[in-house]
């Protein structure tokens, strides 16, 4: 998957499915790690249609093992949210997009950083529609979060400053946008 070699990644992690469910059994959480997995490489090829069931039997796995209120639901939700909002189905993108913040923002409280990822997503979820404006205030607020996350997070931050210039440069407040990208090449350093 970090190379970017996704089918052989869809492959293996088929493979590490099928291990997985003759160890452990179908319903354990080792298999809805590797079907995740799975679903996460074929969504970077574009089999948005193949990855959603998979994306599914995931998220059941782990809602029957843990319930609805656990990171790899909220995680699971948040794929599928994405994956819809690639396909451009954007309203089953939003309704998964916020139940993943939802179920986020009551395991970690509002200010950690797996609540800008969500923020993240859907900001782009908004943008990907043209609706700019409603994308701002989520881009604001997982810069905010990601300024007062401590430890290295200098890339994460930086591009949380690019969205925002984006947004803004889509809104045509230039002088903001010029003054944030600033701002984001400096973290980034010389070689940006």
């Amino acid at each position: 998957m970090q190379r970017a070699h996704y089918a052989e990644a869809e492959a293996n992690f088929a493979a590490a499915v099928r291990k997985a469910e003759s160890e452990f059994g179908l319903q354990q959480r080792q298999v809805a790690v590797a079907l995740s997995n799975e679903a996460q490489a074929m969504t970077a090829q574009g089999k948005y249609v193949e990855a959603e069931p998979i994306y599914l039997q995931a998220l059941k796995i782990y809602q029957d093992a843990h319930g609805d209120t656990h990171g790899d639901v909220a995680a699971t939700l948040n794929n599928l949210g994405v994956l819809h909002r690639m396909h451009g189905q954007y309203a089953q993108a939003e309704q998964l997009l916020n139940r993943a913040l939802a179920v986020k923002e009551r395991l970690y409280g509002p200010d950690h950083p797996e609540i800008a990822l969500s923020l993240h997503n859907l900001g782009l979820l908004y943008l990907s529609q043209g609706q700019p404006a409603k994308a701002e205030p989520l881009y604001r607020r997982a810069l905010a979060i990601r300024e007062t996350t401590p430890g290295p997070g200098n890339r994460e931050l930086a591009i949380s400053i690019e969205d925002l210039a984006k947004v803004l440069r889509t809104l045509r407040r230039e002088e903001e946008a010029a003054s944030l990208e600033v701002r984001a090449h400096a973290l980034r350093g010389p070689s940006s």
